[in-house]
Formats: C-alpha cells, sequence, structure tokens
C-alpha cells in the first residue's frame, strides 16, 4: 500500500487563518442576526408544494441560529459524496487504500449525467486525482470509480461511525434510474450535512488528517451558483481569499432537487449551513424560484459573518 499524503494545511489552519483578530463584538450584529428574507423565500416555496429543510448552526457556540424541519430525511443527490470522501480519506490514513492506486474508467459503466472525466482523454486516474474532481465538479464518473473501490457497504458503515442515522449513500449515479434501481442516489438531513461540514472544519470527522483533506477536497468545488454566490469568491481559486473568508461547500442536483451544504466564516462569526429544496420542476420560473432562496440565504449569512 501506498503512503497517504501529507494534506496541504490542517483543518486548524483552515479555520485560523481566515478569523481575523478585528472580529467585532457580538453586540454589534444585533439587528443582522435575523434571516427574515430566507424563512419568507421558504415559505413560499413551500405554499407552491415544495419540500424544503434547512439548518444553520453558530460554530463558536454550536447552538442553531436557524432551524426548518432540519430532522427530516430528503434526497440530497450529489451532496452524498462528502461521506464517500470521508472513507476515501481515511482508509487511505489507514494505509488499506492506496491514493497512486490506478482506476480504469472502463471498469465502470458509463455515465453521463455531469463531469469531466468523461471528456478527458486520460483512460485511468489515480484514487486521489478521482477525489479531487469528485469534490470540484461533481464528477459523475470519478464519484462511480470510488463507490466501486471502496464499496457502499464501507461507506454506509462509515456515515453510521459518523453518527448520521438519517443519512444514506444508496447508489452509484445512472443515466436513468430503472425499477429496481435505488430512487435516489443519496438521502439525509440538513441537522446532519450541518454537523458533517462542522466536524469537517472542527477536526471531529474521523480524525484531524482526514478532517483536513476532505476539507481541502471540498475547497476545490467550482459550483458557487447557489448559497455561495453571495459571496463573490472566485468559484475556480477561492481558497485563499484576501478579504478572509472560509468557504468549503459541496451541492447536490437532480430534477426537482437543489441542495448545498458548508461552512461560511468571516471576521464576525461562522456558521455550518446545509439547505434542501424538493420542488416541481415544471418551468424554468419554478427552478429560479427554488435557487432564489438559495441566494437569499447566501446574502443573510454574509451579514451575519462578515
Amino acid at each position: 500500500m501506498g503512503t497517504p499524503p501529507e494534506p496541504k494545511r490542517d483543518t486548524a489552519s483552515l479555520r485560523g487563518s481566515r478569523r481575523s483578530n478585528r472580529r467585532l463584538p457580538r453586540r454589534a450584529a444585533v439587528g443582522k442576526r435575523t434571516f427574515t428574507s430566507t424563512l419568507k423565500a421558504l415559505d413560499e416555496l413551500a405554499q407552491t408544494g415544495a419540500k424544503v429543510s434547512v439548518r444553520i448552526t453558530d460554530l463558536d457556540r454550536g447552538s442553531s441560529v436557524l432551524g426548518g424541519d432540519d430532522f427530516v430525511t430528503l434526497p440530497v443527490a450529489g451532496l452524498g459524496m462528502v461521506p464517500l470522501l470521508i472513507e476515501v480519506a481515511a482508509a487511505i490514513e489507514a494505509g488499506t487504500l492506496d491514493p497512486y492506486e490506478i482506476i480504469e474508467r472502463t471498469s465502470i459503466e458509463r455515465v453521463e449525467v455531469g463531469g469531466v472525466w468523461q471528456h478527458l482523454k486520460a483512460p485511468a486516474l489515480p484514487v486521489v486525482d478521482l477525489a479531487v474532481l469528485a469534490a470540484s465538479s461533481g464528477d459523475a464518473a470519478a464519484s462511480n470509480a470510488l463507490i466501486q473501490r471502496v464499496g457502499l457497504p464501507a461507506v454506509r458503515a462509515r456515515i453510521e461511525q459518523l453518527g448520521m442515522s438519517h443519512s444514506a449513500l444508496l447508489d452509484r449515479f445512472r443515466d436513468t434510474r430503472g425499477p429496481d434501481d435505488a430512487p435516489h442516489v443519496a438521502l439525509g438531513s440538513t441537522r446532519e450535512l450541518a454537523q458533517m461540514f462542522a466536524a469537517l472544519v472542527n477536526s471531529e470527522a474521523v480524525s484531524a488528517g482526514v478532517s483536513a483533506q476532505v476539507a481541502e477536497w471540498l475547497s476545490l468545488n467550482q459550483d458557487l451558483s447557489l448559497v455561495a454566490s453571495a459571496t463573490a469568491l472566485d468559484p475556480f481559486a477561492h481558497f485563499n481569499d484576501e478579504h478572509g473568508l472560509l468557504f468549503i461547500n459541496k451541492t447536490g442536483r437532480d430534477d426537482g432537487i437543489r441542495v448545498e451544504a458548508g461552512v461560511l466564516a468571516g471576521p464576525r462569526a461562522g456558521v455550518s449551513y446545509a439547505l434542501i429544496v424538493c420542488f416541481d420542476d415544471l418551468s424554468i420560473m419554478h427552478r429560479l424560484r427554488a435557487h432564489e432562496a438559495f441566494r437569499t440565504l447566501g446574502v443573510e449569512l454574509m451579514e451575519y459573518v462578515y
């Protein structure tokens, strides 16, 4: 087995380097710590028949800032790959998975629902590069290759070890789902998703090394179109932000499903958050209405932390 790569930065640096000494007193945030617009947007979605779940947790206090049906299990699409990445990083750290093991693309069934690997000429990639593709672009083929390599039972055991009793990785990505296939890729609750991201930045997901490695992979995520659109970060290079923001996230998308979870920390405060919206994707306007709720949450999260 190969030697696991050393994480380039530990999890403490992920938070500490972004939380400057110019942090404002908490009383200065009075009047900016409500999520009135978010609640209004989510209520309007619920009135149209959408299923909505939201959770925001203050990282310093560990208390809930906002919660709405955060215990309900809903489909989370590609966001279910985060526990997969945690299992991959844990196996690398334990020495049971060689990070440079080469996986052939032909070893998995072709899938075209999204991602980059299907468009690359390279017919095979090492495990660590597949993890980068899965985290940064939600690559379906790379994710399926990792699922095949470590196995769904191992990921499910890891989810149980993380204490996520309302979450599950059910299946790989598929272009079409038949009657014999699982109805969704993954399920989860916003409470557990927010807790998982908090554990990553607090070095509590398996170990400090595993937490740092997964957080580093997720810091490469290029989908900043939902909650993250309010951060004004560069989607292709947003780790070293000159304005002192710490941000990692993962999104999930499927027909009528939009999900995002992550951590956002600024000079005033830090939060972990998760939002799931399951809606009738009947027109572009239905989709835009759902997306706007995510962006509204992003604006109010920025007001909370900055």
